[in-house]
């Protein structure tokens, strides 16, 4: 029996998925003068202390807050400013800072919230007059700290910051010494699950699963990076009336189907489209295939053999797959959720959710013209059973705060009405609290023609064998720049599986995941431009500089001092400080192009800085600083790879 439905009581979202904690109070003496005797001069006394004790305050916790957000120049940058907005408009509650990279030449970041707030101040007696002297003081009530080098107000009161280039450089040897991990972002969840892949038993693996897999496995990386428990669900179709047909037809074609393995049942896709053809064209088949269905499901032993025999070689095929890939799923596809359907469904109905519509029971949902169907006129369920189950076991047995769901765009609607069914019925919060459920949607893999990408024969395209293809043409171009000759094969084969599988990933995932894009291999294996192999080259490069310095770079860290001075140094240290707000919005957003922009924009910074002949390295008066420069610029790349999935390389 399933314990009750739990009403999930989610904690206050904040507005961002990596928001910060605000003030409360600042304690300050109340005490005046008697020699204060009237009121406007007992105003100025208390507002020149409330100023001075927040101020204080904001001082001797800076250091505490810095701590807090390490890494994310925004969200420090976002406490600055919060003091300040608290002092330039105390009676404006909640004024959130708006804090924004600059793209133009007069700072680093700005902050702009002046034109925002001079529309709720105007008219109440205020003492500024327009935006720009609401930004000016903004910014002279800002507290001291060392981040900042600079400020200034332009146009209509946007307060630009010029960070300090010493802050910058002690950030970056910090994370040197560090760790990486300590830029990771803190989300306010500690469990997430992610369903991504999910391909059907029996069926062979297509360019849908691979877009699934990929980006689930990015987004899963983001996630645990930040610290998240994640659980990696691959939610298989392993359930369900075609097993009847598939059972039947491995009776009928080997006896002894307990003997049957991978090689003898052959080609998963052609078995299965051998047995669907005689499914519709033999009735005495399609009546013994529907008997096989009501035996696998009332638990006959024999049945539930041939079904786990089916599965388990699907499984031998979906594992080349993800072991070329380097992805780890745990399995808990349909059957495991088939348990729950009853108890759930009754759940609903006890609710008042679940009705009778034309011999169904569905739930309606506002907005939408077709029901959710849970359970069919035959008495049977269908996938909204098997999702709503799997979502209430999430959230009440797995404990997860996040259920994200990677499936293509054609589910949104499906998973618009699951969602708002789970907020009829309590599960999930209104709004976009937590716990909550996304659907992580994506567009087509189209091929040459414009069309969605098959083989010339018209048939889906084989997974291992696309796979297969990238490494051969990455090694075949390793061997033509005559790397067989120097290097060993098992170089040769790390080197291919790392460029060609790479290749494979980045060049979905540097896409926006709504878009559709078009599979060419000569345009992903291209060695310039936005591709994997250009930035891995570029990677093993930078581990090319270190090695040929002939420094130790882990004792530099400890020993060395980073410097900034030069306007490239600078514009790459900027870049390598803001990783940490991009995997922020990445994750925020379930964006994983957003990753793959700041890493190829990282690489285009190096280069300019590496080929200044004012910036050189080697040999150069500020060879330590320089080499400290190029390992934090790998280090970040290194992270940037493992987050897509990407293996580096480290010579080439």
């Amino acid at each position: 029996m399933l314990t009750p439905l739990t009403l999930l009581v989610p904690p206050a979202s904040p507005p961002s998925l990596f928001s910060f904690n605000r003030f409360s109070h600042f304690p300050f003496s109340t005490s005046i003068s008697a020699t204060t005797t009237s009121a406007s001069d007992l105003l100025r006394v208390v507002s020149r202390r409330l100023v001075l004790a927040i101020k204080t305050q904001s001082i001797t916790t800076m250091a505490t807050q810095e701590e807090e957000c390490k890494g994310n120049l925004k969200a420090q940058l976002a406490k600055l400013f919060e003091v300040s907005l608290k002092v330039t408009v105390p009676n404006e509650a909640d004024v959130d800072p708006l804090i924004a990279a600059c793209t133009g030449k007069f700072g680093d970041y700005q902050c702009n919230n002046a034109m925002g707030l001079w529309s709720k101040i105007k008219g109440k007696g205020t003492q500024f007059r327009g935006p720009p002297a609401v930004g000016e003081a903004i910014k002279n009530n800002l507290p001291t700290s060392e981040m900042i080098d600079s400020c200034s107000v332009a146009g209509p009161g946007f307060v630009n910051v010029v960070l300090s280039k010493n802050w910058m450089a002690k950030g970056i040897q910090k994370m040197l010494v560090e760790g990486i991990d300590t830029w990771a972002p803190q989300p306010p969840v500690k469990t997430a699950v992610v369903d991504f892949s999910s391909p059907n038993i029996a069926k062979e693996m297509h360019v849908g699963h691979l877009r699934s897999t990929i980006i689930g496995d990015t987004l899963a990386r983001m996630l645990e990076f930040s610290k998240v428990k994640v659980l990696r669900r691959n939610h298989v179709g392993d359930w369900g009336t075609q097993f009847g047909m598939l059972i039947e037809f491995l009776f009928e074609k080997f006896p002894n189907f307990e003997d049957a393995t991978e090689t003898a049942i052959g080609d998963l896709q052609a078995f299965y489209k051998a047995s669907k053809q005689r499914f519709d064209s033999d009735p005495a088949f399609k009546e013994r295939a529907q008997q096989a269905v009501v035996r696998l499901q009332g638990g006959e032993e024999k049945y539930r053999r041939a079904w786990a025999q089916i599965c388990e070689i699907s499984r031998t095929e979906f594992h080349k797959v993800y072991q070329r890939l380097g992805v780890h799923l745990e399995e808990k596809g349909e059957s495991f959720y088939n348990p729950y359907i009853p108890g759930v469904i009754e759940g609903l109905t006890k609710q008042g959710l679940v009705e009778e519509s034309q011999g169904a029971r569905v739930i309606f949902i506002e907005g939408i013209n077709i029901p959710l169907i849970v359970v069919k006129s035959d008495g049977g369920f269908n996938y909204a059973s098997t999702d709503l189950a799997a979502l209430w076991y999430r959230l009440n047995e797995e404990k997860a705060e996040w259920i994200i769901y990677v499936t293509d765009v054609g589910q949104q609607q499906h998973f618009d009405m699951l969602f708002k069914a789970a907020k009829r019925a309590g599960w999930l919060p209104q709004g976009d609290n937590y716990p909550k459920a996304s659907h992580v949607g994506f567009g087509l893999v189209l091929g040459e023609d414009g069309k969605r990408f098959r083989t010339r024969n018209t048939e889906v395209v084989r997974l291992v064998d696309l796979l297969d293809e990238a490494k051969n043409r990455s090694k075949a171009a390793l061997i033509e720049r005559g790397k067989g000759e120097e290097w060993t094969e098992e170089e040769i084969e790390s080197t291919a599986d790392a460029v060609g599988y790479g290749a494979v990933k980045y060049a979905d995932l540097k896409n926006n995941r709504l878009t559709n894009y078009t599979f060419n291999f000569d345009q992903m294996l291209n060695d310039k431009g936005n591709t994997a192999v250009y930035l891995l080259y570029a990677h093993a490069r930078i581990c090319s500089i270190i090695r040929r310095s002939g420094k130790d770079v882990e004792e530099l860290k400890n020993k060395g001092t980073l410097v900034l001075e030069h306007k490239d140094e600078r514009d790459l240290g900027l870049h390598l400080l803001q990783f940490a707000e991009v995997v922020e919005e990445a994750c925020t957003n379930l964006l994983p192009n957003v990753v793959c922009d700041y890493l190829y924009n990282l690489s285009e910074i190096f280069s300019k800085f590496y080929s200044n002949a004012e910036c050189k390295v080697i040999g150069s008066d500020k060879e330590t600083s320089r080499l400290l420069l190029c390992e934090a610029t790998a280090v970040v790349m290194r992270k940037c790879f493992n987050l897509l999935g990407i293996t580096p390389i480290y010579k080439i």
